[in-house]
């Protein structure tokens, strides 16, 4: 029983601490202070994010620590080669995400 119980604990723990992560990561993706990019990156981590595993939160966080949002949002779009350690599974999922939400918007009236 004692091993069960500590078990939980762990587990609710580590539970506890990937949602703080994510809370933080999301705060950072909203607040961008370029729109275009908080148009994508904030939803992308409310919807993607939790799905993301450990390693593609590190690199997300990374792109995030990137201080110059239009070049961010131009490896987004591709209008700019985007340097090769941000060139990861979560900037392949950015993309996708960015075009399906986008045609989504536009399909709803926006743009």
């Amino acid at each position: 029983m004692l091993v069960t119980d500590t078990n939980a604990r762990l587990n609710a723990e580590a539970a506890e601490a990937r949602r703080n992560r994510l809370g933080r990561i999301a705060f950072r993706a909203w607040r961008r202070g370029f729109r275009e990019a908080d148009l994508v990156l904030g939803p992308f981590t409310d919807q993607v994010g939790p799905t993301l595993g450990d390693a593609e939160l590190d690199a997300f966080e990374a792109l995030l620590g990137q201080d110059d949002d239009h070049e961010l949002y131009a490896w987004i779009i591709e209008s700019r080669p985007t340097p090769s350690e941000h060139e990861t599974s979560v900037m392949t999922k950015i993309r996708t995400f960015m075009r399906a939400h986008v045609a989504a918007a536009v399909a709803e009236g926006a743009g």
